[in-house]
């Protein structure tokens, strides 16, 4: 990997994979999803997940993340945007109602199936990350160190690497989506032990939403 600019590339994926080993905001969110959704609905987190921090390394090799990371007011509306997103996700989870309880017109459960689409999980996953400031922070903070000083080729350090970290991430991610899901499928297989698993998700999407508008850093 020298000739691309980069550096101890082999240190850079076993940091990654430690990185993906520490629970944190995106390893919630979908073990939070394949609790209340399924499998399927945490690997389409997962995926989501993946494709934001391509975001980031898009943004990162271009010099935006650190134009954004310069700027207080822009920097605080992505915090205050990432927290208010997640707090909708959230709300929406802890009104969902119980199929006996939705109306002749099936309004709750058409909400419920959109929710549950695999489209609609994939993009508000990666809304979620890439709304997320600390994920910027972090590309701006750890990509750099692996990437040589005088390479003429820091873009594409940068976009290789950022690929990297999204391919490993995703296959750690989907591994966790996989055993989040059987076990919940095993635990909740009544519908009303499901729609308290998905209520409960929802009020922790709420607290993480609340916590990533308030932290000040």
């Amino acid at each position: 990997m020298n000739f691309l600019g980069i550096s101890d590339f082999g240190l850079f994926c076993a940091a990654v994979l430690l990185l993906n080993a520490t629970p944190g905001p995106d390893t919630a969110y979908i073990v939070g999803r394949s609790i209340a959704q399924g499998r399927a609905a945490g690997i389409m987190s997962a995926l989501g997940i993946s494709v934001g921090c391509c975001v980031h390394a898009l943004a990162s090799a271009l010099g935006l993340s650190a134009i954004l990371a310069a700027s207080s007011a822009a920097f605080l509306v992505i915090k205050l945007a990432g927290g208010a997103y997640l707090i909708y996700l959230g709300i929406r989870m802890l009104m969902v109602k119980p199929a006996a309880d939705t109306g002749a017109d099936g309004a709750s459960a058409a909400a419920l199936r959109d929710n549950r689409a695999p489209a609609t999980i994939f993009w508000q996953a990666m809304i979620t990350n890439v709304l997320n400031p600390k994920v910027i922070l972090f590309f701006l903070a750890f990509i750099p160190q692996f990437v040589q000083g005088d390479s003429s080729q820091k873009t594409i350090a940068f976009l290789v690497l950022g690929l990297a970290f999204a391919a490993i991430s995703m296959c750690w991610n989907s591994g966790t989506a996989l055993l989040a899901g059987t076990l919940a499928r095993r635990a909740g297989r009544s519908p009303h032990v499901r729609l308290w698993l998905e209520r409960g998700v929802g009020a922790a999407f709420v607290a993480l939403g609340a916590k990533l508008m308030l932290t000040k850093n």
